[in-house]
């Protein structure tokens, strides 16, 4: 991996992952969210792995190999994504959604140096409560609109987001651990396959699986499975591969700014001067987080 590209590479993925709730707005009109999901993982999974044939990437050597990586899939994609667009769906405000997911770097900074051993600095926990404070900033427009009996009718998706948010972090902290080596083009078609095989039978059991295909859904869904699949989830693996799980997660701190300034550039939605201070500080914290020495 060129040093340049890894250099390049926290900001790619931010700016790439970000367009993962633009990309649920424009879709979620037209289709179940566990069906979406369901199609965007198998398509995804028969891309990689055409690629992975066709550049005759190495496959894993067994099948306790093979395995860990289809965990890893169920937890970073399945429970993560599945949790997440299903909370939303059945009415847990985005606003709310976003502050549950910006626990995960404080909840990975807790539990690095007991499961995989990384020492996290004094500058880091500071980086990380500085970007805790600047997501509240972003959010404050989101959240100041929630009643507190909104919130009490949403319980049961809030508990599926928070069990999302779990997933993705004990995910990380599953593929630094178990899946460390290998080819990334080979283990992501197989942590499709898990992500898979856990999310299309709940699409069954939950909804009708609707879907409406017109160009909306389609650019939608080519966009999910090129970039978002492909692209933002080989970017994060490769971060955690080599770097920090905790200035790995830190990375998602920088992700409800800039869906922020999406929302307001493509839907006109309103951007405060305390949304921006919420962005400088967010940032500020994400540097401190994320700085190596």
């Amino acid at each position: 991996m060129s040093p340049t590209l890894l250099r390049a590479a926290p900001i790619i993925f931010v700016l790439i992952w970000s367009t993962g709730w633009v990309s649920a707005r424009y879709g979620a009109p037209y289709a179940d969210p566990l069906t979406f999901l369901a199609i965007r993982f198998a398509l995804a999974g028969a891309l990689v792995t055409a690629i992975a044939l066709a550049s005759r990437a190495r496959w894993p050597g067994t099948w306790r190999d093979s395995g860990h990586a289809m965990a890893s899939g169920v937890m970073l994609h399945g429970i993560y994504l599945g949790g997440v667009w299903w909370a939303i769906a059945h009415g847990l405000p985005t606003g709310v959604s976003g502050l549950i997911a910006a626990v995960q770097p404080i909840l990975t900074a807790f539990l690095a140096p007991t499961l995989v051993g990384e020492r996290i600095s004094g500058r880091q926990w500071l980086g990380i409560l500085l970007g805790f404070a600047g997501i509240a900033l972003v959010l404050e427009p989101k959240l100041a609109g929630v009643a507190p009996g909104e919130l009490s009718a949403v319980a049961g998706p809030i508990a599926v987001n928070l069990f999302g948010m779990l997933g993705v972090t004990f995910g990380s902290f599953y593929q630094k651990r178990f899946v460390a080596a290998g080819d990334l083009r080979t283990i992501t078609a197989l942590q499709y396959l898990g992500a898979l095989i856990v999310t299309a039978p709940a699409a069954v059991l939950l909804e009708p699986m609707r879907v409406e295909w017109n160009l909306t859904v389609a650019l939608t869904m080519a966009w999910s499975v090129v970039a978002l699949s492909l692209g933002a989830i080989g970017l994060l693996l490769m971060l955690i591969r080599n770097g920090a799980v905790s200035r790995a997660a830190a990375l998602i701190y920088l992700v409800p700014p800039t869906v922020a300034l999406e929302a307001y550039w493509l839907f006109g939605e309103q951007l405060t001067g305390l949304q921006v201070l919420g962005m400088a500080v967010t940032s500020a914290g994400v540097a401190l987080a994320t700085r190596k020495g």
